[in-house]
Parts: structure tokens; sequence; C-alpha cells
């Protein structure tokens, strides 16, 4: 997710888990749409082929922590993993699309956040797994859980979660006379801010290029709901203008730019992003929980001086969203679908949940949540199985346990979530560069939105 050879070095594609009505929903459209064709050869069955005696499955994913599982998993099994970092979000997807529709060249496992899955699985690209997962509700958390699932069946295992927290550089928050556990409300954030970059032009309390899953996240967490799909999956409404929670964060993010107070020429997860992590130019996050393990490995110079508390909120209500979230899917062209299955099931299922939870990732599972090892973690394994103290002796999964608590329920992504974040930068980039207000912005997104959806053959409403 994130330019070196980790996800915490390539453009954060950071989505969040779908609500029940859009699982519905996306079930409902599944019956409306034809499966694409897939690459690879076929059994009687319908399933691809297998190959004997499997020595190595490739696997497309960004997480870090797969380094080391995959590592382990070889030494168990003897089946070397092929881990291959070609991008997240929309990057990973397009290379995915690319190699899908030239019938070669897909990975036999890919990780798919929650919000892109059913596309995959709508269109035929991913392997059932529903018969492999019989009794699986009552290990995962009900989010993760329904997130991989698509009019009744699963097509993935959830291996991460992403509630929304405030990560801050303790250190430059002291300097600048900012307690950060005190930051409660969107007013307390934007004061903060004006202080950290007094402390000289290159600092900022964060950054922001124009990130859409970022925007989702901070009007989900302000209350909006500007996309609504009715239950047949034919009708889809999109509010952007004229939903309160979209113009509540509107208008708070518009007065930090304004101001200058936002550093949107360093883009997410590059590496100059991270630079300013570990040299304090950028003092924060506004993110998923899921960052840990991100910092830990691709900012490891701020270890100690980092903490995290709870999600600044518009009125200081207790509130929060997801940001982010992501499963492993088997790819149904893959000709090693049970290895390749196999491989998902130790990670998401066995032996490889401590390993990833240890390593930063946020729990998908009911377990890890309650375990010692995580609610009283002070330190975190970087990708090479060390411990770090990051957040300076800080319980941090006590306050991320406690973020997931809040999140709010009800929000709904678009059944074309995947091409509405890859348009946004193309209609709200000037609105981060200062040529125009995020409202222009934001109507021009609508706009083409609309038109998209119906050119999709669903029946649009504003």
């Amino acid at each position: 997710m994130h330019a070196t050879e980790q996800r915490a070095n390539m453009e954060k594609g950071r989505t969040m888990k779908f609500s029940t009505r859009a699982i519905a929903f996306l079930g409902a459209t599944a019956m409306l749409i034809p499966l694409a064709a897939c690459g690879g050869g076929s059994s009687n069955s319908g399933q691809p082929s297998q190959e004997s005696n499997v020595k190595e499955i490739d696997v497309w994913a960004w997480d870090p922590s797969l380094k080391q599982i995959a590592a382990d998993y070889e030494k168990k099994t003897g089946i070397k993993v092929n881990l291959k970092n070609v991008g997240t979000n929309t990057k990973e997807y397009t290379q995915l699309d690319n190699a899908i529709e030239a019938g070669s060249g897909a990975p036999d496992v890919a990780q798919i956040e929650y919000y892109a899955l059913p596309q995959y699985a709508i269109k035929g690209n991913l392997l059932d797994i529903t018969d492999k997962t019989s009794g699986y509700e009552d290990f995962y958390n009900p989010g993760p859980w329904s997130s991989v699932q698509i009019d009744g069946k699963v097509y993935a295992l959830p291996i991460d979660a992403g509630p929304m927290a405030f990560f801050y550089n303790k250190e430059i928050f002291d300097k600048a006379g900012v307690d950060g556990e005190k930051i409660k409300t969107w007013d307390d954030y934007y004061e903060a801010a004006k202080k950290i970059h007094a402390l000289g032009d290159e600092y900022y309390i964060t950054s922001d290029s124009g990130d859409a899953g970022f925007f989702d996240s901070m009007t989900w967490l302000a209350g909006g709901k500007p996309f609504q799909t009715t239950n047949n999956g034919k009708d889809v409404t999109i509010n952007l203008t004229g939903d309160n929670g979209v113009k509540e964060f509107e208008k708070f993010w518009q007065k930090l730019l304004d101001e200058k107070l936002l550093d949107t020429k360093t883009v997410g997860w590059s590496e100059d992003w991270f630079k300013g992590m570990q040299d304090g130019t950028i003092a924060s996050l506004l993110t998923g929980a899921w960052m840990p393990g991100n910092l830990v490995n691709s900012a490891p110079a701020a270890a100690g001086k980092w903490r995290v508390a709870l999600m600044p909120t518009p009125n200081g209500e207790k509130a929060n969203a997801e940001n982010g979230g992501s499963s492993l899917a088997v790819l149904k062209s893959s000709p090693k679908a049970q290895a390749a299955y196999d491989f998902i099931e130790y990670v998401a299922h066995g032996d490889g949940v401590k390993t990833h939870v240890e390593t930063g990732a946020f729990p998908a599972d009911k377990a890890s949540l309650e375990a010692d090892y995580f609610k009283n973690a002070t330190t975190i394994k970087n990708s090479d199985g060390k411990e770090i103290d990051y957040f300076g002796g800080q319980k941090y999964n006590e306050v991320l346990a406690q973020a997931s608590a809040d999140v709010l329920t009800g929000y709904q992504f678009l059944p074309f979530e995947v091409k509405a974040r890859g348009v946004f930068g193309d209609y709200l980039g000037k609105s981060y560069t200062g040529n125009q207000p995020l409202s222009e912005g934001v109507a021009a997104w609508q706009k083409a939105l609309i038109d998209y959806g119906k050119e999709q053959g669903f029946t649009m409403k504003e």
C-alpha cells in the first residue's frame, strides 16, 4: 500500500468494510451482471485443472507482515511463496484486471480490500470457498466476515480491519506545545495544526494530496451517508453535494487547505511520506488501525516517538469510521487452487494470524481482540521479527480496540467503488492545489459518477 517493496511504500488504498445492506445489494447485483471469462485450463467441475506436487505459488500482496508469514509457511510446508508487491488499491487492481483480461499472468492469490472484493466476485474472477469455511462465522468479527460474502457465498478470508485512529508524533507535538491526548474535536485539531506549522514552514500536522478513501472515511465519521443502493441492486443514489456529513468535512478540511496547514505535495505511501514521519515534518496521521505495522517497517527511525489516540470528531462525540481492511482471495484461474487456499487458510485462520497481529495488523478475528498478547502489547514485531517499542511503552491496542467499538454503522459503498476512487483525483485534484474549492470538485465528481452509473445500467438518483 506503498514506492518501496512493502505495503507501506505504495499509494494507499484504504477502504472500508461493507455494511450488511451493501453486501446484500451486491449479492443481488451478482445476478444482474454476466460472469467474465477466466484464463487457465478447467476440469469438468468448472474449476481449473490442478497441478500435482505443487512446489510454489504466486501471491500478489502489499502487507509487510506477509514476508515473515510466507517464510514460516515455506518452512512448514516446503512450498515456496513468490510474494510480489505490484501496488495496492487501484494500482494492484489495474494489474489484476489486465492479467485477467489477457487470460494469463494472474497470481494464485491476491490481497483485495473489502470495498473492491464484490466486483471481482461478481465477475466470476474469484474461487468460491464457501464449502471450505463452514463455521468460520464464529471465528471472525462480524464486519470482516460479512465483507467477504456476496450473495451468501464466501470468496476470501479476512486478514485485517481498519477502524480509524489518530497517530501522532509526541516529540513534535510536545515541541509545539500540543497535548495529543486533549485533541477531541475538529476545532482542537485545527488549533493544533496552526501550532505545528508555526515550528517552521516544513512542518505540517498531516498530509493529504487527495485521497478518496480518506475522504470517504472522514465523511463517514461525520455521520455522512452519501451513497445508497436499494436491495434489488438497480437503484443507486449519490448525494455528495447535499449530504450533511460531506458538507461538514468539506468545511473543516477547506479551512486547513485555505490556511495552508496541510502538506498537499507529499504523496501518501511514497518514500518522502515516510521520511516526513521519521523527521517529524508530517506530525500525525488520521488513518486505519493497521498502520502500526507500516510505521515500524517504513519509518523505523521514529520508534518511541509516536502515540495513538482516538479520532477527533466534529463535536467531540464518540464516533468513528473504517479506513481499510483487506482479505486474501484465490483467483479462479489458478491451476493450484488447493495449494493457494491452503496458504490463505494458514495466514487468515491458522498460525499466521498471531504473527500478523503481532506485526501491527488490526485483528479480523474475535480471539485476537481478547488475547492478552494483543491487549497488553507495548511493542510491535517488524518484518524481520524484532520487537520494537514504537509507541513509547503505550498499550496502543487498547486504544485501537475502543476505536473499533466506536465505528458508526450503516455506511454504504458504491457498486462501482473502485472506479469512483480511481477518478477522484481527476475532479478534486485541483482542490488540493488551491485552484478550486472542495465543494466544486465534489460536485464534478458526483456528476461523473452518476453518468458512469447510467452507462453501467444502474438507475441513478441524486
